[in-house]
Order: C-alpha cells, then sequence, then structure tokens
C-alpha cells in the first residue's frame, strides 16, 4: 500500500485544478487515446494568489487560495505543487482529507476513501463541500460492502443545508427521490458538470449490479471532455477495469 505522504501527494495530483505560467496555456494531461488538455491563460487570480502568499508564507489558507486560484483556470500541475507545498501546516485541513478520499478512492482504498471522506464531511466549510462529501462517502461506503451504513448515514441528513450543486442532484438519486433519467436537467450542459453526474450515475448502477449501463455512463462521462473532474478521472479507471 501507498505511504500516507504518498497517498496525500497523489491526491493533490487529481485536484480538478490547472496550473500554468500565467500567460501560458500548458499540457496538463494527455488520455489514453493521446487526446491533449490544457490550461487556460490567468486573468489575475493566480498573480494576486501569489502575491498574498508571499506575504504571508506559513498560512495554510493562502496555500490553499493559491491553489483553488489556479484550479480555476485548470493549471493543475502548478497546484499540484502548491498543494504539495502546503498540505504539512495542517493535516486535519478539509481539503486534504477530501482530496486524500478521492485518491484512496481511485486506487480502489474503499474503506480508507470512507473515512477520509468521515472525517473531511465534519469539517466540511459549506453546504456545498459538505454535499461533496456526503456524496463521495456514500460512494465510499458502497463500494465497500457497507450499503447498511451507507444508508444509515444517508438517513442522518447530515447534508441538510440547501444547496444545488451536481452532489446534491446524486444524493436526490442515492435517496430514491429521482429517477436515474432525471438527475440531470436542461441547465446541466458544461463539461465538468456533465462528468460529474455521469460517474455518480454510472456508479450508482455500478453498486446495484449493473455493470452494462454503468459502462454507458462511464464512457459519457469521458466523452463529456470535463477531463478536470473527478467524475472524468475516476470514470477512465472504471472503464479500464471493465473491459
Amino acid at each position: 500500500m501507498p505511504t500516507h505522504l504518498t497517498v496525500i501527494a497523489i491526491s493533490l495530483a487529481m485536484l480538478a485544478a490547472a496550473a500554468a505560467p500565467a500567460a501560458a496555456q500548458t499540457l496538463q494531461y494527455r488520455s489514453p487515446a493521446g487526446v491533449e488538455c490544457r490550461s487556460q491563460p490567468d486573468t489575475g487570480g493566480v498573480a494576486r494568489a501569489e502575491a498574498a502568499l508571499a506575504a504571508d508564507p506559513r498560512n495554510v489558507a493562502r496555500f490553499i487560495d493559491l491553489g483553488l486560484a489556479q484550479s480555476a483556470v485548470r493549471q493543475f500541475r502548478e497546484a499540484i505543487r502548491t498543494f504539495t507545498r502546503g498540505f504539512g501546516l495542517d493535516s486535519t485541513n478539509y481539503g486534504i482529507l477530501y482530496h486524500l478520499g478521492v485518491t484512496r478512492y481511485a486506487l480502489r482504498d474503499f474503506a480508507g476513501a470512507a473515512d477520509a471522506f468521515a472525517r473531511a464531511q465534519r469539517r466540511a466549510p459549506n453546504a456545498g463541500e459538505l454535499a461533496g462529501a456526503t456524496d463521495w462517502l456514500w460512494m465510499a461506503l458502497a463500494r465497500a460492502g457497507r450499503s447498511a451504513e451507507a444508508q444509515a448515514m444517508l438517513d442522518r441528513r447530515p447534508d441538510s443545508l440547501l444547496v444545488n450543486n451536481a452532489y446534491a442532484q446524486r444524493l436526490r438519486l442515492y435517496r430514491g427521490l429521482v429517477l436515474p433519467d432525471s438527475v440531470f436537467s436542461a441547465a446541466d450542459t458544461a463539461d465538468v458538470q456533465v462528468a460529474t453526474l455521469s460517474y455518480g450515475l454510472g456508479n450508482w448502477f455500478l453498486v446495484r449490479g449493473d455493470t452494462t449501463q454503468a459502462r454507458e455512463w462511464f464512457e459519457r462521462a469521458i466523452r463529456s471532455g470535463g477531463w478536470p473532474a473527478f467524475g472524468f478521472i475516476v470514470a477512465e479507471r472504471e472503464l479500464r477495469r471493465l473491459r
């Protein structure tokens, strides 16, 4: 098994964020099919975050701000370096726990992922992040074969704060409040949103034993082109396993 620090480093490498010099659009990712994905140019957010970090280099929040600014323009590789520099300052940080959970999940360490997401869930800074941690916790528990525990967690409604994002839409499916064909809305056209929703649907079918439908939704996640989405990243791994 990877060491704790290795897992964290890998998790940071999977952040849905991008990194590049201010005006450059550098290669960030090349798919197995050879499709190249490049960062977007900085419009000022990265430069401002870099200046704030330089003025306060021991503040973990400044590292997070810079990484998120890099994420916003899909400058992934620089963001990886930023978070790698900052993660040692606070091992209880929500962002670190959340992305550690994603990495463990991608590595099929579902029990370890569930532990990380449960810890992240208790530290979520807002309703949107709480929905995300709750969603991934349900998926991790379900994939670990702990379906009763996953359902009990949903029944406690830890994500009771109202929010409208892809994770909240997926959670409604898990709770049986909507059917699979109602998860998408007419507004869900952005590449990352399509990848996120498609992976959630594919995983939902997978835990129910329907690999055919699961494969179709994982393939849709890839066709979306939303490569920064965790759903896109994990869908690629799922498809390699299902072939």
